[in-house]
């Protein structure tokens, strides 16, 4: 991940796009996966790692790069940020450097609307007799708050790893997602959530919506220090009826997260 000492405090307009101006959504970042080929002896190195180190440094912008195990691609760059400008600024700069792309994803981070509303938290705790209330619905809030943030604004940590695919709900005959009422589909999708859940602390998962951005509807980001916890929460996931009965999926991209510069010599490239 690129991560320079000294973060600008400037806001994303600062940032070294060339285009009309800032473009930010309404709610949530923009996020760029790039998958790339490398052409050792190519020019545009040095300016492209210039144009990453350039967009990290105006927080909060980040850029996580890794070096793509197997032969899909010979590096990978996760880009995030509030401004599409900026995002769309850096992607160019990359692309014109020694690099071919062999797959991108364009996506929104997003909240989930099958989260739990506090009408039904506060349900839930007086059904268990809760003596306070109020303090437990105060906690739940802070929670609720602190979730919120993490999926619209996260600050991506250092991990060791990283696994990224795409994804779409099925609309099959018998097995078609959108024909299911909200709240069948809030059902299954707590499950599937708990089976996430039981892996906090070993995968940070994020989810990114794409409908109407790219082909695939979601794009999910698995960042981890140990290869066996992604094997096993995607294993694990595939048996939840979310997935089995619901869920089609895009390629899977795994790498090794390290410096751009890192990644660009381990590719060759520099």
């Amino acid at each position: 991940m690129s991560s320079p000492t000294a973060r600008s405090t400037a806001s994303p307009a600062a940032s070294p796009a060339v285009g009309g101006g800032p473009v930010r959504p309404s709610a949530g970042w923009g996020v760029v996966h790039l998958m790339l080929r490398a052409a050792p002896g190519a020019p545009g190195a040095e300016e492209a790692l210039q144009a990453i180190d350039a967009f990290a440094a105006v927080d909060p912008q980040q850029v996580v790069a890794f070096s793509v195990l197997g032969g899909r691609a010979d590096v990978g760059l996760m880009a995030i940020g509030p401004d599409l400008d900026a995002l769309d600024g850096v992607v160019k700069r990359v692309l014109g450097g020694p690099f071919e792309p062999v797959y991108s994803f364009v996506s929104l981070t997003e909240l989930s609307e099958y989260s739990a509303t506090e009408e039904e938290e506060r349900t839930r705790l007086e059904a268990e007799g809760v003596a306070d209330l109020e303090g437990r619905l105060a906690e739940w809030r802070g929670r609720m708050e602190a979730y919120r943030e993490a999926r619209l604004h996260p600050r991506l940590p250092p991990r060791a790893m990283i696994a990224f695919y795409p994804m779409s709900k099925r609309r099959d005959e018998g097995a078609n997602w959108y024909e299911l009422g909200f709240e069948e589909r809030k059902r299954l999708m707590g499950g599937h959530a708990r089976v996430g859940r039981r892996y906090a602390g070993r995968i940070l998962q994020l989810i990114t919506g794409a409908t109407g951005l790219d082909d695939w509807e979601w794009g999910v980001t698995l960042l981890a220090d140990d290869p066996a916890a992604i094997k096993e929460i995607v294993y694990e996931m595939r048996f939840d009826e979310v997935s089995s009965r619901y869920a089609d999926f895009g390629p899977f991209f795994v790498g090794l997260v390290m410096e751009p510069r890192a990644a660009f010599a381990r590719a060759g490239v520099v």
